[in-house]
């Protein structure tokens, strides 16, 4: 057998036992399984975080998240207790070493940062924006963004079962922060889901919905039923996407008899109407796939949702290196019956360039993880640029590796070009984190901060 850079494996998914959390020794699998029970235990602050894990998790990490949340964090803390077991997820708090496998876990690293995770010399870039794509400079009506020609995304709400700390949409997402107040939105939610769809039906050009937020897990179900069946009743709608990372961050939400049930009510109508409707959840990291989230992406599949597909993030301390990428996608694809589906570039926002890549380091990853998945399965990274949309990262028009700025082009307009002459030939920006670049770059970047 000849040796290959990555080595294939199948490993069978375990869900780590939660009773090694003293907060949660007494927790049956009945409660465990609750959708109610997650919801109404998540923590939300290092006081409750500290009943969960005991005195086994040291001070500091709880003094380092505190810090965090008072002075850089853009995503207040929402943790489902099935995403906290995914945490160092061999030991227990009182077993040594408990402290030291918290603080490096990929799951932690991006779902409960801490202060000492961000960077002191570039914590934000210079050019990082609340609303990095320009999301809702493109909105049709409040909360539908209509950048691609044939495709819009709908924000019904603005919460989530979880807060992610690299959130594209922390300019509207979750509760304010010491650091970040948020934009509101200004409609109620019926009037706002209303006008989407009166736009929907008077612009016969958008064949493709997603369908988002926040994330819809936390819409109640029959509002969430009712717009979807209301877009099933638009011709031109051929295309329905889902967008849950509580697939994987509150599986027991997606395996509720309501929520089956009424998957399979609005899969049966799209399949009479040949339309598709697919979910797509957010993993970043192989510890998060265990057998609660393949039994719910697998209950989807059987109430006739057409594909279950993944869209993570390349994030630094998570997915940054080949074999966790290719780890994580054959778990999904193997294991969990989920698609891989693309791997973004983490966006521009303030706080988040200890977690950012460069492209450089992205490209490289794209030519390592192929020839090992399925054609159909090697997930595409990309980059999402501003006022032009996602990009394969070899598409890049122009690299100065230098300065870490990279240019591209596209070639299609967004909804406030429509006058733009130079659009679909002027060269957009992207940049690299600074602390990337080598020493050249670095001084070129620190003259601008300091003039």
């Amino acid at each position: 057998m000849v040796d290959q850079p990555y080595a294939y494996r199948r490993r069978e998914l375990a869900e780590p036992d939660w009773r090694r959390f003293p907060g949660w020794a007494k927790v049956g699998e009945a409660e465990w399984e609750s959708a109610q029970w997650q919801r109404a235990h998540c923590v939300k602050n290092a006081r409750q975080l500290r009943e969960v894990t005991g005195p086994g998790l040291g001070e500091e990490f709880l003094e380092d998240l505190e810090r965090d949340q008072r002075e850089r964090a853009t995503m207040s803390l929402l943790l489902p207790p099935q995403m906290l077991n995914t945490m160092a997820p061999s030991l227990g708090p009182a077993e040594s070493g408990f402290t030291d496998a918290f603080y490096a876990d990929p799951v932690r690293r991006y779902m409960l940062p801490v202060f000492t995770d961000r960077r002191a010399d570039w914590p934000s870039h210079p050019y990082a924006q609340r609303d990095s794509l320009h999301e809702a400079e493109m909105w049709a009506v409040e909360g539908l963004t209509h950048r691609y020609p044939t495709k819009v995304l709908a924000e019904l709400l603005p919460t989530c079962p979880q807060y992610c700390g690299h959130c594209t949409r922390m300019d509207l997402v979750g509760n304010p922060t010491a650091s970040v107040d948020k934009h509101k939105f200004q409609l109620g939610r019926d009037d706002r889901l209303g006008a989407m769809l009166d736009y929907l039906r008077r612009t016969p050009g958008v064949r493709d919905v997603v369908v988002s937020g926040g994330d819809v897990a936390n819409l109640p179900w029959p509002r969430l039923e009712s717009f979807v069946a209301s877009l099933l009743e638009i011709e031109s709608v051929r295309d329905i996407r889902l967008a849950s990372k509580a697939l994987m961050g509150l599986p027991q939400h997606w395996l509720s008899g309501q929520v089956r049930a009424g998957m399979e009510r609005l899969a049966g109508v799209a399949r009479t109407r040949g339309v598709s409707i697919a979910i797509h959840t957010h993993v970043n990291s192989l510890e998060s796939v265990t057998p609660l989230v393949a039994r719910a992406a697998r209950a989807m599949l059987e109430a006739g949702v057409r594909d279950v597909r993944n869209q993570g993030v390349l994030l630094r301390g998570v997915n940054d290196s080949a074999a966790a990428l290719l780890d994580l996608c054959f778990a999904l694809l193997d294991e969990a019956s989920i698609m891989p589906y693309y791997f973004y570039m983490c966006d521009m926002i303030p706080g988040s360039e200890h977690w950012r890549l460069s492209l450089r380091e992205g490209q490289d990853l794209q030519h390592d993880i192929m020839g090992y998945l399925p054609g159909f399965a090697t997930p595409r990274l990309v980059c999402d640029v501003p006022y032009v949309g996602k990009r394969w990262l070899h598409q890049v028009a122009r690299y100065d590796t230098e300065r870490g700025i990279s240019y591209w082009t596209k070639n299609y307009r967004t909804g406030i070009e429509a006058e733009d002459e130079l659009a679909l030939s002027r060269e957009y920006p992207y940049y690299d984190p600074v602390y990337t670049l080598p020493e050249a770059g670095q001084v070129w970047w620190e003259a601008r901060r300091a003039a």
